[in-house]
């Protein structure tokens, strides 16, 4: 069995308006411990596994490592050190055949000796969360870099042997136009890295600037952010030019060189097991989802007293399961194979799909299933319908 494997660092020198994940702004005397913490429960994961009631020891007896990916928060602002720690930490405890060992980084975070220090340690993908090349979007939402600094951090990486790199920008952060976002699209490929996600603005209670819009605050500059229709011609201005400079697009929000597709999240699109270990990371064993408990402070008292604090499980129903085979899968450009689907669990889903596709938002080729080109920015819509 291939697995992959994610370590959470929940740590961040400021807090994104926009963030909606449980992050903590902390003193860096607190990376430490925690890195012990998380070693403790990458190399006594079986036993703590058995003792909680997940996945029993011998189910992953012949368990593969392929893919780690080390997210947060801001992964990078960990000492060489101790992320070369964590990574060390899969490989003695997993049989490994690594292939892809990501880090998520922030652009001025970036020095010389910690990219040579972090090849030296495997990783051989960054994925920046950039967000945009405008220095007044950026500031507008609270991130530490400048557009300078982009250039800056991918040259320094570069020259360190990292060859495969991913840049995030969000569509309809405040103060976005059409102008600034072309721009933006231009120099993201003026730099070529071989992976590009793109996100829509999310606007929600779990963050300071979807607070303030749902309330209709002017706060964080929350009333300069563009409207919906202008949100989804980012998205669609971000797809052709994708398209004309040679990039796959696999998945609704991302893209990639051919071949350089990120092998680590297909795993997530493609209900494939993984464990994660840190604060507040997830696990898939194939039939049932669990999750840490998201306080970093909480969980590196749990670890220390010898105990797996698991906050969240779900043991998956047969309808659950398929729900997120439909989900997942239409995410997924190459779409879903309707045949395969309806065997598995035992369904007729033609009369829904027919449904979708007379309306435009669906396309089928024989058994396979796929969102409509010019439906993927609304994809939320047609998912909610499906699974009516």
């Amino acid at each position: 069995m291939q697995l992959g494997v994610y370590i959470q660092v929940p740590f961040c020198q400021t807090k994104c308006t926009y963030c909606n994940f449980h992050t903590d702004v902390v003193s860096a005397a607190r990376f430490r411990p925690y890195v012990e913490a998380v070693t403790r429960e990458i190399r006594g994961h079986r036993m703590l596994y058995e003792e909680a009631g997940l996945v029993r020891p011998e189910a992953l007896a012949d368990a593969v490592v392929d893919t780690i990916y080390i997210g947060g928060g801001t992964p990078s602002l960990l000492d060489s050190g101790e992320l070369q720690r964590l990574v060390e930490s899969v490989g003695e405890t997993f049989a490994t055949e690594l292939r892809e060992v990501t880090l998520e980084a922030d652009p001025e975070t970036i020095e010389e000796a910690k990219a040579r220090a972090w090849a030296r340690a495997g990783i051989n993908r960054i994925s920046f969360g950039l967000q945009s090349f405008s220095d007044r979007e950026l500031t507008a939402v609270g991130r530490r870099h400048r557009r300078a600094d982009i250039f800056r951090a991918v040259s320094i990486l570069r020259a360190a042997g990292i060859a495969n790199i991913s840049f995030d920008l969000i569509a309809g952060l405040p103060h976005q136009t059409g102008e600034s976002w072309g721009a933006s699209i231009t120099e993201l490929l003026a730099l070529a890295p071989e992976h590009v996600s793109i996100y829509m603005l999310e606007i929600d209670e779990g963050s300071r600037l979807g607070k303030e819009i749902l309330s209709e605050g002017t706060r964080y500059s929350a009333a300069a952010v563009p409207g919906d229709d202008a949100v989804v011609g980012f998205y669609e201005v971000a797809c052709g030019a994708l398209a004309a400079a040679g990039y796959h697009h696999y998945e609704i929000s991302n893209w990639a060189k051919p071949g350089l597709e990120s092998l680590h999240n297909l795993k997530y699109w493609r209900r494939e097991a993984y464990l994660g270990f840190g604060a507040g990371a997830h696990s898939f064993s194939g039939a049932e989802r669990w999750g840490n408990e998201p306080d970093a402070a909480a969980y590196v008292r749990a670890m220390e007293a010898g105990r797996l604090p698991v906050a969240e499980r779900e043991t998956l129903t047969s309808e659950r399961a398929l729900e997120e085979e439909l989900f997942l899968g239409l995410r997924q450009l190459d779409g879903i194979d309707l045949a395969r689907i309806e065997a598995r669990y035992g369904v007729q889903l033609a009369k829904r799909f027919a449904r979708l596709a007379a309306g435009g938002f669906i396309e089928q080729d024989g058994p396979l299933v796929r969102l409509a080109p010019g439906r993927l920015s609304v994809s939320n819509e047609v998912f909610v319908e499906l699974l009516r």
